[in-house]
Order: C-alpha cells, then structure tokens, then sequence
C-alpha cells in the first residue's frame, strides 16, 4: 500500500463509496420481517459482488491488489451489519448509506494499521 496522499485519499473515498453502496443496497432489499442469518449470509454475498463491480474502475487508479482487498472486506462488513440491522428495525435509506459508509471506513483503518504492523515499520528515531 502507498503512503502517498493520493493513494491514502483514493482508499479512503473508495471505501466510504462501496461502504455508502453496500448499505443503499442492503436497504433495498432486506426487511425488518428476514431472518437475521439468512440476512446476513445473503447481504454479505451480494454486497460483495457489487464491490466487484465498483472495483473494476477503481483498481485503475489505485491497484488492481491493493484496492480489491479493502473493497471486498468493506462490502462483506457493511453487507452483514446492514443487512443484520435491517431484520430489527426499520431504518430510511440515509442511516443505511451512513452505517454503511462507517463500514467502509472501520475496514479501511483496520486494514491500514494490520498493514503496518505486519510491514513493521520502524519509528523515527532507529532510521
């Protein structure tokens, strides 16, 4: 993953995105009458094929690995808490875009710090 603000921005705003997505998507189909596994199961599949879908143009521009491991997770997350959250109450499609895109942001900082621990960068002062 680069460090370059670019990149940092790209993942950033394209993982809000699919999160954002995910969630609007979630909202379309589940209802408060699911099952909360079946829900989930099936929202966590689709959602992860859509970010498939929204991967291809991004993957251009910020790599082709280097995006669709942070796309794939936010829309596995935001499709399994949306999509468990709808089967429980009832929500309007602006607090799903909004839980949705937390998902997205949630996955990408997790992947960004899983990422530097296992790069085991260094602190200033040993360089």
């Amino acid at each position: 993953m680069d460090h370059r603000l670019y990149f940092v921005l790209g993942d950033l705003f394209a993982n809000l995105l699919v999160g954002a997505v995910s969630g609007w998507l979630c909202w379309l189909i589940v209802d408060p009458g699911w099952n909360m596994w079946v829900a989930m199961i099936l929202m966590m599949a689709l959602c992860m094929f859509m970010s498939i879908l929204l991967w291809l143009p991004f993957s251009v521009v910020l790599g082709v690995m280097e995006a669709m491991v942070p796309f794939m997770l936010t829309g596995m997350l935001s499709g399994m808490v949306v999509g468990m959250w709808l089967t429980r109450e009832l929500l309007d499609a602006s607090s799903s875009f909004s839980i949705g895109a937390v998902c997205g942001l949630v996955s990408i900082v997790f992947i960004w710090i899983l990422n530097s621990a296992l790069r085991g960068t260094e602190p200033a002062r040993w360089r």
